[in-house]
């Protein structure tokens, strides 16, 4: 499976992007694909997933009620809305794909895409 995140950028404190997730190389729907960030000097964290099957999303308290992950099947891809976005948001956001249990680690997810940096400005 090979996935290709885009759609960082600089945003302004409370503003908003959009994630895009391609993924290509396997059956879309069988895999739980999950989004996580890293910043400078820190590890990598879960952010959201959607698992295969039933479609249930789950995020990180840090991002409820700001973000939003969907998946069009259709188009075999999977976005990260995020909105009010915060300085403490800066990071690389990478989006990953497993059909292993356990998804909010990073050591559960086998297959991952290059990263997207986003920035938040104070």
């Amino acid at each position: 499976v090979q996935l290709q995140a885009s759609g960082g950028g600089l945003v302004q404190t409370g503003g908003s992007l959009r994630l895009s997730c391609a993924t290509s190389g396997g059956t879309f729907s069988s895999y739980t694909k999950g989004w996580f960030r890293q910043a400078p000097g820190r590890e990598r964290e879960f952010v959201a997933a959607i698992t295969r099957g039933s479609g249930t999303t789950y995020y990180a308290d840090f991002v409820k009620g700001r973000f939003t992950m969907s998946s069009d099947n259709a188009e075999n891809t999977v976005y990260l809305q995020m909105s009010n976005l915060k300085p403490e948001d800066t990071a690389v956001y990478y989006c990953a794909a497993t059909q292993r249990s356990g998804l909010t680690s990073t050591r559960r997810y086998d297959y991952w895409g290059q990263g997207t940096q986003v920035t938040v400005s104070s």
